[in-house]
């Protein structure tokens, strides 16, 4: 029988930890494979800043048509909190976007879908170490499988620790990422 599989990005991790622009249509099919392994869900989580942005609204609809148009996302997104940090040099404040409540919203989904059996296997595109909790919860407790999909060196050790698996990106580089 097949596994059933689900998807959770966290958009943040994978904007800053890919070498450059990709293909989340191209990347889905990668890690779907051919045949008949299609994803239960593909569920992507990102912040979204305050003031209307032409250029993302655009991309978060093409993330939610379905294929052969656009990788067919469910996507949950969470205010951008700005945090002012002191300069250390000068004293001068500063203003600097952060994600906020992602983490929480991955951990909460993550352990939502298991307990309702909606899966049998997660890949996790993220690389935080404090989603170790809810993945050993997943893994160890509810006895789903957790695999890691993200990109080497950006993945924290605690997080390869619990998983399952982790599926190294990079050297799949080639197949997904954006064409110029």
């Amino acid at each position: 029988m097949a596994k059933r599989v689900t998807w959770i990005i966290d958009g943040g991790y994978m904007h800053a930890s890919s070498p450059g622009r990709f293909d989340y249509l191209k990347l889905k099919q990668l890690l779907e494979g051919p045949g008949d392994g299609r994803f239960v869900e593909s569920y992507f989580l990102d912040s979204k800043p305050p003031e209307p942005n032409e250029k993302q609204d655009a991309f978060i609809r093409w993330l939610k048509q379905a294929s052969p148009s656009g990788p067919q996302f469910r996507v949950l997104h969470y205010p951008l909190k700005v945090q002012r940090i002191p300069c250390p040099a000068c004293g001068k404040e500063h203003e600097r976007p952060v994600q906020k409540g992602v983490d929480v919203g991955i951990a909460t989904l993550l352990i939502k879908l298991a307990a309702q059996d909606k899966y049998d296997r997660v890949l996790l595109s993220s690389g935080d170490g404090d989603l170790m909790d809810a993945v050993s919860y997943v893994k160890d407790d509810l006895k789903k499988e957790v695999y890691v999909a993200g990109f080497e060196r950006s993945v924290s050790s605690d997080l390869q620790s619990v998983a399952n698996r982790c599926v190294w990106l990079n050297p799949h580089w080639d197949e997904f990422k954006k064409d110029a």
